[in-house]
C-alpha cells in the first residue's frame, strides 16, 4: 500500500465519527464536559434594578445640588428589600446588591454623604441611573448563553449555577482503551533484563486522553504472540471501549502481529501506513463500533500520532465543535534541511522574544526513541513533504503541545 497523507489519513480516522449520546450530571461534575445542548437562561439576572455601591437610593431631583439635604426613610440590604417608595426630599440607607426602592433612580455612595440627626446632607451631586445595575443587565430569561459542543469552564459552572441550572446535559465521556505489545517492555520500577526496556508510551497516552475529557482502560502489556495480542483486543471490546490504541507491533517484521491479529478479530483496515515522520506505521481500522488506532512502538512516534490523530477523534466523539489543533506561525530559530516525501514534525523549544515574536527551534536530535527531547519540547513545527532547505529566521508552521 502506498503512504497515506497525513490529511487523508485523519480524515479516514475521523469518517463518521459522530457525537456520542447525551446524559444528565450535576453541575459540579460539568467541568471539562461538552454540553450537548444550548443552555438559554431560567431567569433575569439580576432580577430587579440592584445597588452597585453602599450609599442612599435617592431621586436624583432631590440630589442634584451639593449641600441637599434628604430625610433618611429606612435601609435596604441584599435580600431584604423596602417595600415603600421614595418620595421628595427622601432617601434609604442601601447595601450593595440591595433592591433600588420604587421612585428612586440613583444612588449615592456614602463617601459622598454626611449623616446628620435622622438625614444626610450630600456632597457630590447625583446622576440618575449612577451605581445602580439595571435589571438584566447580566442576561435575561431565555438568552442561550453556553453553546452546545463547547467544552465547560470553570467560568461556564458559575454562568450556569446563576442561570438557575443545577445540572447540565452533556455528552458521554468517550472511552479509550490502550493495549501495549512486545515482549520486551517490562513496567516502571522493574528491573529489565537484556534487550528490555521500561514501558513509557501508555502514561503519556493515557494523559492526554484524560486531558481531552476521555475515559482511559489500561489493557496492560501483551506478549508478542497473535493470541495474547487478540486477546487483549476482546478485552477492549468487552470493556465497551469507544476507541482502541495500541502501541508496537505495527510495522512490517516478523514480530510485528497487530494488524494480523487486529484483521483476525474481524477489525476492517483503513490504512496501515502514513507518509509523515515520526509514526510511518500506523494504522486505522474499525471492529464495529469500535474505532482503532495502531501506534509505532517508538515513545516519539507513538505520542506524535496520538496527539495528530487521536486527540482529534476524542474531541468529535466528545461533540466538541473545535475538533482539530489550531496552527500558529512562529520563526525558525536554526537552519533546517530539505524534506523527503512525507510530512515532518520536528520537535521543537519555543521562546518568546522581547518583541513578542515566537521562535521555534527544532531539537538537535530528531530520532523517535529520544524521550527526553520529546519533554523538552514544546511545539511540532510542520514541513510539508518535499519543502526546501529554510534558513533560521524564516516563517514556520507549529502546533503547540499541551502543557
Amino acid at each position: 500500500m502506498a503512504l497515506m497523507p497525513v490529511a487523508d489519513a485523519l480524515s479516514a480516522v475521523l469518517a463518521g465519527a459522530e457525537p456520542l449520546p447525551e446524559e444528565m450530571v450535576a453541575l459540579d461534575a460539568a467541568h471539562h464536559r461538552v454540553l450537548a445542548r444550548d443552555v438559554a437562561a431560567l431567569r433575569t439576572q439580576p432580577p430587579q434594578a440592584m445597588s452597585a455601591m453602599d450609599g442612599y437610593a435617592v431621586r436624583s431631583a432631590d440630589a442634584s445640588q451639593v449641600a441637599a439635604r434628604l430625610k433618611v426613610i429606612g435601609e435596604v440590604a441584599a435580600g431584604r428589600p423596602f417595600d415603600k417608595a421614595v418620595g421628595d426630599g427622601e432617601a434609604v440607607r442601601i447595601f450593595t446588591g440591595g433592591v433600588i426602592p420604587d421612585g428612586a433612580d440613583a444612588v449615592i455612595i456614602q463617601e459622598d454623604t454626611v449623616i446628620e440627626g435622622g438625614g444626610i446632607t450630600i456632597t457630590e451631586a447625583a446622576i440618575s441611573g449612577r451605581h445602580i445595575r439595571p435589571a438584566g443587565v447580566d442576561f435575561r430569561k431565555g438568552d442561550v448563553l453556553l453553546a452546545r459542543g463547547s467544552r465547560l469552564t470553570d467560568r461556564d459552572l458559575s454562568l450556569a449555577a446563576g442561570m438557575n441550572y443545577p445540572e447540565l446535559a452533556v455528552h458521554r465521556r468517550p472511552k479509550v482503551a490502550i493495549l501495549a505489545t512486545g515482549d520486551e517492555l517490562v513496567m516502571p520500577g522493574s528491573i529489565p533484563g537484556p534487550g528490555q526496556i521500561v514501558y513509557s508510551n501508555g502514561y503519556a497516552l493515557r494523559a492526554l486522553a484524560r486531558d481531552e475529557g476521555a475515559e482511559t482502560v489500561d489493557l496492560g502489556i501483551a506478549a508478542d504472540t497473535v493470541e495474547a495480542t487478540k486477546e487483549g483486543i476482546r478485552r477492549a471490546r468487552d470493556s465497551g471501549a469507544d476507541i482502541l490504541i495500541t502501541t508496537g507491533g505495527a510495522s512490517v517484521g516478523d514480530h510485528d502481529l497487530v494488524k494480523q491479529s487486529l484483521e483476525a478479530e474481524g477489525v476492517t483496515m483503513a490504512f496501515w501506513r502514513i507518509a509523515m515522520r515520526p509514526g510511518k506505521p500506523m494504522m486505522h481500522g474499525r471492529l464495529g463500533a469500535m474505532r482503532v488506532i495502531g501506534l509505532p512502538g517508538n515513545p516519539v512516534s507513538s505520542y506524535v500520532c496520538g496527539f495528530l490523530f487521536l486527540v482529534p477523534l476524542i474531541r468529535k466523539l466528545s461533540g466538541r465543535t473545535a475538533i482539530h489543533h489550531a496552527r500558529q506561525t512562529a520563526l525558525l530559530g536554526r537552519s533546517i534541511a530539505a524534506n523527503d516525501l512525507r510530512e515532518d514534525y520536528l520537535r521543537a523549544r519555543l521562546e518568546v522574544r522581547g518583541d513578542g515574536t515566537l521562535v521555534a527551534t527544532p531539537v538537535d536530535h530528531q530520532d523517535s526513541s529520544l524521550l527526553g527531547n520529546l519533554a523538552a519540547s514544546r511545539a511540532l513545527v510542520i514541513r510539508a513533504p518535499f519543502a526546501p532547505m529554510a534558513a533560521a529566521g524564516s516563517p514556520c508552521d507549529i502546533l503547540r503541545l499541551p502543557r
